[in-house]
C-alpha cells in the first residue's frame, strides 16, 4: 500500500527555529566555552536529549541534572505561543489522495500539541497514525521508527514516500528503504541544505509545499514504469 509519511518539526510545523533559539540561549548560559548555535546545526533532527549529550561532550562544563526538563519546558511554552504551520501545508494536505502517517523524533505529546496549536489536528493529519521516538530504542538517524511505521501500517518500506527536513531524518528514512523528499521550506533552513539532504539519500528536494503533489505524481509514475520494465524482462 502506497503511503505518504511526514516528519513533523520543520515539515508540518515551523518549530525548529523556535526550539533552536531556546537551546542556544540555555546552553550559552550553562556551557560558556562553546558556540552552541554552530554545533546545533550539526545535530538537527536528533532528539533534544541526543542534542544536549552531543554538545556537552565538547565542553569543559557540565549541564545541570535537570537541563533536559528545563529546556523541554521552555520550548513547549514558546511553541504554544509562537508556532505556525508550514506555509502551504494545509492546502497541500487537502489535495492528497494517499494514506498519511506522521513519524517524528519528538514525543507524542509534543507532536499532538503542535498539530492542535496550528490547526492541523482538524485536517486529515488529525486522523493520521503517529509514530514517535519514544516508541523505539533507537531514534533517528536510526531507521527503527520508520520500520515500525511500515510494519504497523502493513506497508512495505519501498511503498512509502517520506517528507523530511533534516539530515538525521533523511538518513533514517533512506536506511529504512523508503523514498525520501528533502524539504527545505522551513525558516531554519540554511543555503546549501538541499544538497546535504541529497548526499544522505534524498530523492528530490522540495522548497514549497504547493509542489508536493507534483512530486508524488512523479514518484508514482516512476514506480509504474519500473514495474512495467520488470514485466517486460520476464
Amino acid at each position: 500500500m502506497e503511503t505518504l509519511i511526514f516528519d513533523c518539526d520543520g515539515v508540518l510545523v515551523d518549530s525548529e527555529a523556535i526550539a533552536e533559539a531556546v537551546i542556544v540561549q540555555r546552553l550559552g548560559e550553562w556551557l560558556p566555552d562553546i558556540q552552541p548555535a554552530a554545533m546545533l546545526r550539526q545535530a538537527l533532527g536528533m532528539t533534544t536529549a541526543a542534542i544536549l549529550e552531543h554538545i556537552e561532550r565538547h565542553s569543559a562544563h557540565s549541564l545541570p541534572s535537570d537541563a533536559l526538563l528545563r529546556i523541554e519546558s521552555d520550548i513547549e511554552k514558546h511553541l504554544e505561543r509562537d508556532l505556525q504551520a508550514i506555509e502551504g501545508v494545509l492546502e497541500a494536505v487537502a489535495e492528497l489522495r494517499l494514506p498519511l502517517a506522521i513519524v517524528s523524533n519528538s514525543s507524542r505529546r509534543r507532536v499532538q500539541a503542535s498539530l492542535a496549536n496550528t490547526g492541523l489536528l482538524e485536517t486529515l493529519l488529525g486522523e493520521a497514525p503517529l509514530f514517535t521516538a519514544d516508541q523505539v530504542e533507537r531514534p533517528k538517524p536510526a531507521p527503527d521508527v520508520y520500520l515500525l511505521a511500515a510494519r504497523s501500517l502493513n506497508s512495505e518500506p519501498r511503498d512509502c514516500l517520506v517528507v523530511e527536513d533534516s539530515v538525521s531524518g533523511v538518513t533514517a528514512a533512506h536506511a529504512a528503504g523508503m523514498t525520501v523528499i528533502g524539504f527545505t521550506g522551513a525558516s531554519h533552513i540554511e543555503p546549501g541544505h538541499g544538497e546535504r539532504l541529497k548526499q544522505v539519500g534524498a530523492w528530490r528536494v522540495l522548497q514549497r509545499m504547493w509542489d508536493l503533489d507534483g512530486l508524488i505524481q512523479q514518484w508514482r509514475e516512476s514506480r509504474s514504469q519500473a514495474c512495467a520494465r520488470r514485466d517486460d524482462a520476464r
